[in-house]
């Protein structure tokens, strides 16, 4: 049996799936951005003259304290995920979100790729990184 979960709180999906899914001791975590529950994009400011800022550390800091509410909704957490696929529109912030990646995760971290792409579901997001988390087993409570 598979469970399918919107997260409360956190941004509605922009389509009909899930922010996570559980099967089989897994969760699956679908693209995960720092848009925020009101559709705002933490990493993006707009001055008074119109001019765009986006900032991949902030983004990516947000993409992972995302991806940990919405792990935290399945009983997981960061320490669970076992892999994870990075989504950059480019290379040129891979320096910015390796340094903050760096802040959550060490060489003892989910297996990762990263990978570019021409463009995400919003012209002010930088990075989208899917997961897959082994969930822990609850006995009496605590985690195995």
């Amino acid at each position: 049996m598979a469970d399918a979960t919107v997260v409360p709180g956190k941004a509605v999906p922009r389509g009909r799936y899930p922010h996570v899914k559980v099967a089989n001791g897994f969760a699956f975590v679908s693209g995960t951005s720092s848009r925020r529950a009101d559709n705002t994009i933490a990493g993006a400011t707009v001055d008074s003259l119109g001019t765009v800022t986006l900032d991949i550390r902030e983004q990516t800091r947000a993409v992972l304290e995302n991806l940990r509410d919405i792990l935290g909704a399945v009983g997981a957490g960061l320490d669970d995920l076992v892999s994870v696929t990075t989504y950059l529109v480019s290379m040129n912030d891979f320096g910015g979100y390796n340094e903050v990646y760096g802040e959550f995760f060490d060489a003892n971290g989910p297996a990762r790729t990263t990978v570019a792409v021409h463009q995400l579901p919003h012209p002010q997001l930088l990075i989208e990184i899917s997961g897959v988390a082994a969930v822990p087993q609850e006995r009496g409570g605590q985690k195995e």
